[in-house]
């Protein structure tokens, strides 16, 4: 067998390009390292979902092969969003799964997000993984797939927990990503008359890739929101668990400021909670949950980072800006793009104008996650450079955080360069209280990064 290749191993989670970086056989491998690392943990069986890829099938029965030949039984639930994945690790009681998905990367990507036990896989436990398989540690046996389906299951859960204060008109777009196959019943059942959006699942993507972090997505949830007079959009990424909000009138409400409504809600039932958030969100996020009487924490971007963070803390919530929030409070902790778009609604039905609460949120002159391309590696190269230069790149900056990057924070804004764990760029955003503040942070950013490394094209 071929040693795969190291840099699918990611942070947080396994991505590569199929059959070029990752394989059949390599995910076979990994299956195999997972399964005996199954057995020493106690674990007898393990669920597998996948998304709507076109990969997914070959590389979910070459992920069961693998797992099944250590002795740990395999449960396949077929193609569902990755969030429902977790829940069938609760609802089956296996407490570990794996989600076959590329995420929001493009269609020639495939990838896997891993359970084990109850704790989400990332950093030295992926790379413990890798190591069995360059050692060929493995255990042998007989595992045995069987099929379940979780779906009637998770829709009923939701249905039960969410209530809308009254009907709703809203447009949903999956963009094609699995989601499709679940969110229209989702939020007919809640009570919403749903416009559907590319809810047809297909691999290829042909209308628009599922990110909805990028406004160039969103432009069909857009039109179809002034088409139709719905009062609220909803977008879903390719594998369900990030969300993607659009008002009536056309406004992004991008996820930190999400994340400050709901965090609003939360501490009421949970007062002076921890709320977590990640480096990239807004500054008005940590002054919105003090005011609301709860305790901020930053923390590192990353969905298994998160998860472990809310785990250690008891925090009812957590939210990354790129679309990952995560309710521990009424739900299972996990990152799941469904069950924050009916918890949005809960929220903003409560109002005969929904779209005033989210307008109202505290806001800032911001860009967007803005993605400077490199080549594999290098992105944590510069990125370690910047941190390495510090204020000497960076000289009006008041502090350098970097738990995650470098987060520089200014007396009127912040700028943030952090490398991406999923796709060689460097993640850029910004954000001031003018447009003026904003051009000088970004001019100094664009000095450092430059000096750092020469003809770099940073796109702004």
């Amino acid at each position: 067998m071929q040693m795969p290749a190291p840099e699918i191993f990611k942070a947080y989670d396994i991505r590569g390009i199929v059959r070029t970086t990752l394989t059949a056989d390599t995910v076979r491998q990994i299956g195999m390292a997972l399964g005996t690392e199954a057995v020493a943990r106690g674990v007898k069986s393990i669920v597998i979902g996948r998304d709507g890829r076109l990969s997914g099938p070959a590389l979910a029965g070459a992920l069961a092969d693998g797992i099944t030949s250590t002795g740990t039984d395999v449960i396949d639930i077929g193609r569902v969003p990755t969030p429902m994945t977790y829940f069938a690790a609760h609802e089956l009681g296996t407490g570990s799964c794996v989600s076959v998905t590329g995420s929001h990367n493009p269609p020639e990507y495939n990838g896997l997000k891993m359970v084990l036990d109850g704790q989400t896989l990332y950093g030295e436990m992926i790379q413990d993984l890798r190591r069995r398989i360059v050692g060929a540690d493995y255990c042998e046996g007989h595992g045995r797939v069987r099929h379940a389906s979780v779906r009637q299951a998770y829709i009923d859960r939701i249905v039960a927990d969410v209530k809308l204060a009254r009907p709703m008109k809203i447009v949903i777009d999956c963009g094609n990503g699995v989601a499709g196959s679940v969110a229209p019943d989702l939020f007919r059942r809640m009570g919403c008359a749903v416009t559907p959006l590319f809810c047809e699942v297909d691999g290829n993507f042909p209308n628009h890739h599922p990110d909805p972090s990028k406004p160039e997505n969103l432009i069909d949830l857009q039109r179809a929101l002034r088409e139709t007079g719905a009062e609220l959009g909803l977008a879903f990424d390719g594998d369900g668990d990030r969300l993607g909000v659009v008002t009536r009138d056309g406004e992004i409400i991008y996820p930190d400021r999400q994340l400050m409504l709901f965090a609003a809600d939360v501490l009421t039932r949970n007062p002076g909670a921890q709320i977590i958030y990640d480096v990239k969100c807004s500054r008005w996020v940590a002054e919105s949950i003090r005011h609301q009487g709860g305790r901020p924490l930053m923390w590192n971007t990353g969905h298994a980072l998160i998860k472990t963070k809310l785990k250690e803390t008891g925090a009812p919530l957590a939210g990354e800006m790129s679309g990952h929030m995560f309710f521990k409070e009424r739900w299972y902790g996990f990152d799941d793009a469904l069950y924050t778009g009916a918890r949005l609604l809960e929220i903003v039905s409560r109002w005969t104008d929904s779209n005033w609460p989210l307008q109202n949120l505290p806001n800032a002159i911001s860009t967007p996650e803005l993605n400077v391309k490199m080549q594999e590696g290098e992105p944590h190269t510069l990125v370690a450079k910047l941190r390495q230069g510090g204020r000497k790149l960076l000289p009006d900056a008041k502090e350098l955080i970097t738990i995650d990057g470098v987060r520089a924070e200014y007396a009127d804004g912040f700028g943030l360069a952090r490398a991406s764990n999923t796709t060689p760029v460097v993640v850029l955003r910004f954000e001031a209280d003018t447009q003026v503040a904003l051009r000088r942070i970004q001019d100094e950013f664009r000095s450092a990064l430059k000096a750092i490394w020469p003809g770099l094209d940073t796109g702004f």
